[in-house]
């Protein structure tokens, strides 16, 4: 009886995992190939990303493995580094990774969760976009028979062209049928289309003897001696190794993060982003350790076990289990698996991110689109690296360019009520006899305090009549030491023009700092935490 009612709490989890371990290995064999590893690589990511994650992550449905966007991400970082050497392919990219996992956990130990939001989106839809059109463009040369060489879209094209007399009509075939069967399969979403794709391929590969043919196959996995390792790399390469680890990092966090938080508000659970970062941080560890490829909480993985029913961390585990089974059992098979099938996999996986669906809200919104459309041609013309480095630093400037606008916005009492607001958004909105009453619309910080105070300065030399300015600093949750140096030098100011200044709607942590400064003009009365209703009160009842 026990043990019925165990099976029946754990059996859902057990279904999910089997199932998500047949999307989990063809999607890491595929994802190896993107990133130029050998299959190794990727499915023991997959194992150690899987069993990482299900033992310190808080996601019950994240599946983290191998990914295609961070394995594109390597693939691009690694041309540069290992340049004509390809023998140091494998310890620079598990150096990449394990900078990535060290970049997570101290991102995590400085509880720095939210730095995926200084991603803007329309940046990640339209790197995606542009991404995901490059990686099918490279699996496409790969159904036709070869590798391509370049990485930026319109290379990859050309080139397709240029060596169209390597094209393989057999491998061709066999990788739109594969893709074939998958649109088919995709009637059945609980059956593990990807997985029953590959058995056919390896059915077809051994029918009819391609290696002999010339399709090229996955070919042996040796498993040798498996023991975690560092890379044997000098301390300059280390160092070069580190800066392209922080873009990996960004664009696993930004995918990782945005798959588990979609799946938690779709069912009320909670996430705790820090800890998010530390799970993460420690299955990359672990894959860099085992020479793997970057491991995140993929899209279609993680929907793919919600979908499957999962409850609980488990499944994750139990997927785990399930790969490293069939990394011992079947490896002979696997090594028949041909690349066009794998191909076809990936490129069938690129489906939804093909699209502009996502991007459409922006250019129906009117907000971003320069913006999607920077991002998107970044990619394309750049090539992923420097297509993602572009789109990074668009989300820097546009967040520069919002914090140091000067907004300011001058505020009335809303008919008889204790309420203020911006003069003009309603008929009973009136200033108050005497006071000239600002509040910023962003935080003061040391790149817009001098702009933002220059403004108030305007426009109280604008109106006539002023005995005191309110500023109403409720936007601001704490001062920099230039804010503080600035408000002295502005209550100077204000001063000289014979008018008080009083700073309403003040944080526990600005009242701290200002009254530690003491500075001549902002001391004593003039500073206040309460609303700017009440400071208004106590000037007026004066």
């Amino acid at each position: 009886m026990v043990g019925q009612a165990a099976l029946k709490r754990l059996g859902p989890d057990l279904v999910a995992g089997l199932s998500v371990a047949g999307l989990v290995l063809p999607e890491a064999l595929a994802y190896a190939g993107i990133a130029g590893v050998p299959p190794l690589a990727g499915l023991l990511a997959a194992i150690a990303g899987l069993l990482t994650y299900a033992l310190l992550g808080t996601s019950r449905y994240a599946i983290v493995a191998a990914t295609s966007s961070s394995a594109a991400v390597l693939a691009s970082a690694l041309h540069p580094l290992a340049g004509a050497n390809p023998g140091q392919t494998l310890p620079l990219a598990a150096a990449m990774v394990l900078l990535a996992g060290l970049l997570f956990l101290l991102c995590g130990l400085l509880r720095l969760g939210r730095m995926a939001q200084f991603i803007a989106r329309p940046v990640v839809r339209g790197f995606t976009l542009g991404l995901a059109l490059i990686i099918a463009a490279r699996q496409l040369a790969k159904l036709c028979g070869f590798h391509a060489t370049q990485s930026a879209l319109g290379p990859v094209l050309l080139e397709l062209y240029a060596r169209r007399a390597e094209w393989r009509a057999d491998s061709l075939l066999l990788g739109a049928g594969a893709l074939l069967l998958l649109a088919l399969l995709r009637r059945w979403p609980r059956l593990p289309g990807t997985l029953a794709v590959l058995v056919l391929g390896g059915v077809a590969a051994a029918a009819l003897g391609t290696a002999g043919n010339g399709i090229a196959l996955v070919g042996p996995i040796g498993l040798g001696v498996i023991r975690p390792q560092l890379p044997a790399l000098d301390f300059d390469t280390w160092l070069r190794t580190a800066e392209l680890a922080v873009a990996l990092m960004l664009i696993l966090f930004a995918e990782s993060y945005g798959s588990m938080r979609a799946c938690a508000l779709r069912h009320g659970d909670r996430l705790d982003v820090n800890r998010e970062l530390l799970a993460l941080g420690a299955a990359n560890l672990a894959a860099g350790l085992l020479q793997g490829v970057p491991v995140g909480a993929g899209y279609s993985a993680t929907t793919a076990n919600e979908s499957f029913g999962a409850r609980s961390r488990l499944a994750g585990g139990v997927a785990a289990m399930a790969v490293a089974a069939a990394l011992w059992l079947l490896r002979g098979w696997v090594a028949l698996i041909p690349e066009p099938v794998l191909a076809a996999i990936v490129i069938f996986a690129m489906r939804h991110a093909v699209s502009i669906e996502p991007l459409r809200p922006y250019l129906a919104w009117r907000r971003d689109r320069w913006v999607v459309v920077t991002a998107v041609a970044a990619v394309l013309l750049l090539g992923i690296l420097n297509g993602l480095l572009a789109g990074i630093a668009v989300s820097l400037v546009l967040l520069i360019r919002e914090l140091t606008q000067p907004r300011l916005t001058v505020l009335g009492r809303m008919g008889g009520s204790h309420d203020f607001i911006r003069l003009g958004a309603h008929p009973e909105v009136r200033p108050v006899e005497g006071l000239l009453i600002l509040r910023p619309e962003e935080p003061l910080f040391f790149a817009n305090v001098e702009a933002v105070l220059d403004n108030a300065a305007a426009q109280l030399a604008a109106v006539r009549g002023v005995r005191t300015l309110v500023l109403s600093l409720e936007e601001s949750p704490n001062l920099d030491g230039t804010c503080v140096e600035v408000l002295g030098q502005f209550a100077a100011q204000v001063a000289r023009e014979g008018c008080a200044l009083r700073l309403a709607r003040l944080k526990d942590p600005v009242l701290e700092v200002l009254a530690r400064a003491n500075l001549p003009g902002l001391a004593g009365v003039a500073l206040s935490g309460a609303s700017v209703d009440a400071v208004v009160a106590s000037i007026t009842q004066a």
